[in-house]
């Protein structure tokens, strides 16, 4: 692991709690459910579910009383489709028995807000990390980048869960909530640009502790295969070998993207943090979460840097870690071509922290000399990108270890000061100009109200990247790996 430069700078990794799990699945039960997303039952569950939302409305419930008699025969065919598509999940028996319930007592209840906090406690993904695995999911939810509404939706979903993400997750990268899923079928609320199953989506009526977060990695994969392909095509990017080996393979893509994020979403809560990084619950200025999600992106490529540097080393490497050699390679160019392709002109100008954080990574390799726009072609000087993008990195954890001893304003404002150290604010943005003493002094609501919603606008060369390459980001929007 490379050191970190700021003095009292934490190297160590806490493991998880540990999690007790279950008998694990063989290949009798993984086969069980192979081919479910074809039988007459999913069918059927799946129509009901999609016209059931046509009733709903964002809360969830059907509040219209002549509704009622058709949603109620909604229910029925859902419920009697869990009950004939449960034994092809026998690892998922409690959630599903407690999901048939919930949707008894919903339309019992004359179809109010939905809350199916018994069946979301009942569900319990990270016990059955096994690569193959498949779970049947029907929630009343929101999709994140997708609905906003917690409309009902039923998936079915697969687990990747390779040897050798399993063997990282059991050394030093112990993850016990993190989930890998593959998109295998889905109601529309993911027929959207929705690649995660979080549990704090589910209506309930108490929030319970949440055990796992689910990632779908062959979507995750998809777009960047597309996306990435595009990018070099247009920006006339010679690419590396490895990278242009994961551009033609999905199931490839699909474990560097398990790697990345396994690290990634550990990250979160680990290292000289000045409380809770995203500050739950609190509201604060877009780009303070636009470095927390750098953060644990270049901590993710940090990690696979020095998985690559001591794999090489070693002498008579076994199958396993010949995979992990190969796949922290080809996560540093994920990272890096994920979040300055796809990421900073994905969505939109209003408050995009994701994009924020992609234009930061382009500026800072830009202006190191490892990137080079000349006669309109990119050129990327790949020896020399570890070193940078480690800087980056350094460079945002020194923030975060001296912002221990600071207020929360002052952290705020060495957060900007950092972003606009390389990249250029808006002409208009009164964070640049100097807050007024009266904010300096006020609340932390004025400073957060005084950003702009494209504080820093893209540069010249993304806007006529963005023209180009809207289409191929449009075309992404329910993309499975399958595509």
């Amino acid at each position: 692991m490379s050191a970190h430069t700021t003095p009292g700078a934490q190297k160590s990794i806490i493991g998880e709690p540990e999690v007790v799990e279950d008998r694990i699945p063989d290949a009798a039960t993984i086969a069980l459910a192979a081919d479910v997303e074809h039988s007459p039952a999913w069918v059927s569950l799946r129509r009901s579910v999609v016209a059931l939302q046509s009733l709903q409305t964002g809360d969830g419930s059907v509040p219209a009383a002549s509704d009622h008699d058709v949603a109620r025969a909604h229910v029925a065919r859902i419920r009697a489709a869990v009950a004939e598509l449960a034994p092809l999940f026998p690892h998922d028996a409690r959630y599903l028995a407690a999901c048939r319930q919930d949707l008894q007592r919903w339309a019992e209840g004359a179809f109010g807000v939905p809350d199916f906090f018994d069946a979301l406690v009942a569900f319990e993904p990270q016990r059955h990390r096994v690569d193959g695995l498949r779970h049947l999911v029907v929630f009343p939810m929101y999709t994140q980048n997708g609905s906003r509404d917690r409309l009902f939706e039923a998936l079915i979903v697969e687990t990747i869960w390779p040897e050798f993400i399993a063997a990282l997750e059991a050394g030093d990268y112990g993850n016990r909530l993190f989930v890998s899923l593959r998109l295998v079928d889905f109601t529309p609320g993911y027929d959207t640009n929705s690649a995660v199953l979080f549990p704090e989506t589910v209506a309930v009526r108490e929030v319970p502790t949440f055990t796992w977060g689910a990632i779908f990695q062959d979507r995750e994969a998809a777009r960047y295969r597309r996306v990435v392909s595009a990018a070099a095509r247009i920006t006339r990017l010679e690419l590396p070998d490895d990278a242009e080996r994961m551009l033609s393979d999905q199931p490839l893509a699909e474990q560097a993207f398990v790697m990345w994020d396994l690290i990634h979403d550990r990250t979160h809560m680990r290292g000289d943090l000045p409380f809770d990084p995203f500050m739950i619950k609190q509201r604060m200025p877009y780009f303070l979460y636009s470095l927390e999600e750098l953060r644990c992106d270049l901590t993710a490529y940090r990690e696979c840097v020095a998985i690559e540097r001591r794999l090489r080393r070693a002498e008579g490497r076994a199958p396993i870690e010949e995979e992990m050699l190969d796949r922290a390679r080809l996560v540093q160019y994920a990272v890096v071509f994920d979040r300055i392709f796809r990421f900073a002109i994905t969505g939109t100008r209003v408050r995009n922290y994701d994009g924020l954080g992609g234009q930061l990574l382009f500026a800072w390799l830009h202006q190191r000399g490892v990137l080079h726009w000349t006669d309109t072609a990119l050129r990327i000087d790949w020896p020399d990108v570890p070193s940078a993008v480690i800087a980056l990195g350094d460079a945002i954890d020194e923030l975060y270890w001296r912002s221990i001893d600071r207020p929360k304003p002052t952290h705020w404002l060495a957060a900007y000061e950092l972003i606009r150290g390389v990249l250029a604010p808006h002409p208009a943005s009164v964070w640049a100009t100097g807050l007024p003493r009266e904010v300096l002094a006020g609340p932390p609501k004025g400073y957060t109200d005084a950003v702009l919603d494209d504080e820093f606008p893209l540069s010249m060369f993304y806007e006529a990247l963005d023209r180009k390459m809207r289409p191929v980001i449009e075309s992404t929007a329910g993309i499975r790996g399958s595509d």
